[in-house]
């Protein structure tokens, strides 16, 4: 972390156990964020939070040392079960779940604490039988986890910390329900500690808080713009034929380090990768029904170098932290000034500079003047210069997709239709039944 993100206040000054303070060293964390600054006194009380800070301010580390705090204080009852975790860690997406465990292994790796980790698309047996030997922390999307609760693989009865990260994301993508039926199952609001951290604690975030949480006392932390001020924004006019030769100019010109390239649909995200590598841009493509073990080495082989560009939608833009992400360019502009901003800070991450990149074409230019509203001032127009656009090479051709593939990955997103999952359900079923699921679903996978 940069000093520019940093504030005076040591950790050390919260007189943090012992175990804490070592995953603290090891992670080179010798001063607090704002957030950290502000809901540490708070949680480290007991009393809930709900806590609003832009992406990439040190939230995760926030919750986790209240929640180690809390459990090595308040030791867990004689009565507790092997399969019954402790702390509930719940995040909208499978890349925020896995950053979320890497970091608690780190911070709490003195703890003597157990880390469990349960999301949808891959690992289905080997999670289950993590969580029947018993976790402590138990992190991960809503849809895998209420998989495994329904089987009664783990109960929520001796939770003493709940933690709802990225909130107002859990709205977005429909996982509200789930986090309601998950949190009744928990004991009642006054009998844990609750966090609840989110980029804007609206009106129906709040809803939540009131109605699940035990009078939490809410922290806003707000820089005075919504994107990052280290971030260089601008926005050009492009025909829809010209954002091509535009991007790959830009590309020529500005010579970026590291960068992810937004658009607002699969198709369009599949087109413009074939764009690049036929340009010969070595890329990486992350959309929704990428296969989760590909989407973890193709953000590895990101964050390694291998693939110095990605091309992704939404559904990476939140909780990746992938350092040095030197351009961010929306080449299909959002359908709003939240998902801007969630874009936007994927770049100029703790403290570090950056440049955000739109394009307003003649399908989203609508969109820019709700944008500026929401982050409060214009983005700066550049003139596109003729210049500037680069003829393009023919993309290249992508292989056909297997038949039922997107079914199979759409399915795969809470969990219930794994090929593991489907296995452990066709134990269940009579002899018949068994060689009809069977034939179903190979025919599924043909």
């Amino acid at each position: 972390m940069s000093e520019h993100h940093l504030t005076k206040t040591r950790y050390a000054s919260f007189n943090l156990a012992k175990e804490i303070n070592l995953g603290l060293e090891d992670a080179g964390f010798e001063f607090c964020t704002p957030i950290q600054e502000q809901t540490l006194p708070i949680a480290l009380r007991g009393k809930d939070i709900a806590g609003e800070a832009q992406t990439g301010t040190g939230k995760t580390a926030a919750f986790l040392i209240a929640v180690f705090n809390q459990l090595l204080n308040n030791p867990a009852s004689e009565s507790r079960r092997r399969n019954q975790p402790r702390t509930l860690i719940l995040a909208p997406t499978r890349e925020l779940a896995i950053q979320i465990h890497k970091d608690a292994v780190l911070l709490g790796g003195h703890t003597g604490l157990k880390f469990g980790l349960a999301y949808g698309g891959t690992g289905y047996e080997q999670q289950r039988q993590e969580l029947e030997a018993g976790v402590d922390l138990l992190i991960g999307t809503p849809g895998r986890i209420i998989d495994y609760f329904k089987q009664h693989v783990f109960d929520l009865k001796a939770c003493q910390v709940v933690v709802l990260d990225e909130a107002d994301r859990m709205f977005d993508l429909g996982f509200i329900k789930d986090i309601r039926y998950l949190l009744r199952r928990c004991p009642p609001p006054q009998e844990r500690l609750s966090m609840l951290f989110s980029a804007t604690l609206s009106h129906r975030v709040l809803e939540l808080a009131y109605e699940h949480m035990n009078d939490a006392e809410t922290v806003r932390i707000k820089s005075e713009r919504p994107t990052a001020d280290k971030v260089k924004q601008t926005v050009y006019y492009p025909a829809n034929d010209e954002k091509v030769p535009l991007l790959l100019g830009l590309m020529q010109s500005l010579g970026p380090t590291r960068s992810i390239i937004f658009v607002n649909t699969k198709r369009v995200a599949e087109k413009l990768y074939a764009w690049l590598e036929g340009n010969d841009y070595k890329t990486a493509l992350l959309s929704g029904d990428v296969p989760q073990k590909k989407r973890q080495t193709l953000l590895k082989k990101f964050q390694d170098g291998e693939f110095r560009i990605l091309v992704a939608t939404d559904v990476a833009a939140r909780g990746l932290h992938i350092p040095e992400v030197s351009h961010v360019f929306n080449f299909d502009l959002p359908q709003s000034g939240e998902d801007y901003v969630h874009r936007v800070g994927r770049t100029a991450r703790a403290g570090a500079s950056g440049a955000a990149i739109s394009f307003a074409c003649e399908d989203y230019a609508h969109y820019l003047m709700d944008i500026e509203e929401y982050i409060g001032h214009r983005i700066d127009n550049e003139a596109i210069n003729y210049d500037l656009l680069v003829t393009p090479k023919p993309p290249i051709k992508l292989k056909p997709k297997k038949p039922h593939a997107g079914g199979k990955h759409r399915g795969q997103k809470h969990g219930k239709h794994d090929k593991q999952g489907h296995k452990h359900r066709r134990r269940h079923r009579s002899k018949d039944s068994k060689e009809k699921s069977g034939k179903a679903h190979s025919s599924g996978n043909a």
